[in-house]
């Protein structure tokens, strides 16, 4: 059978294109990789230049206009990893300085940190760092 060897990339959907692009840029610091118009959407692809990581953002034409709720199929959130906890710290502080709201660095025992923060969209998004054990692969929070 074949292998799964990793994520190509994530796309979410956005209500305001700009709006979205700007936040994951400064909260997240993605590059603009590419701007793609196709029939009933746009889309815009931001890359970290350094580790690969794609996500891409599309607004829709007909979008429905309802707030995003984890509690609805479909996506609940995203983590991120961005390696080990002092880069968790990091990240908190910069959120700081540019006026994100974020939860509290939450660390376990393990040695993992992790922060939640809502994207423009109401999305939650998780920023962890630390060694990924196997706890954590069977669905533990590793904080």
């Amino acid at each position: 059978m074949t292998q799964v060897v990793g994520y190509h990339h994530l796309s979410l959907s956005v209500t305001d294109l700009g709006t979205s692009t700007e936040w994951y840029q400064q909260v997240l610091g993605l590059d603009l990789a590419a701007e793609i118009e196709g029939d009933g959407f746009r889309r815009n692809r931001l890359r970290d230049n350094a580790s690969g990581v794609t996500l891409t953002l599309t607004a829709h034409e007909q979008e429905s206009g309802e707030t995003f709720s984890e509690r609805r199929p479909g996506l609940d959130h995203v983590a991120f990893n961005v390696g080990g906890v002092p880069e968790v710290e990091a990240l908190k502080r910069r959120f700081e300085e540019i006026g994100v709201t974020h939860s509290p660095v939450k660390s376990s025992t393990t040695g993992t940190a992790l922060i939640t923060l809502r994207d423009p969209d109401n999305i939650q998004i998780e920023v962890f760092g630390g060694p990924v054990t196997s706890s954590i692969a069977a669905g533990g929070s590793g904080a």
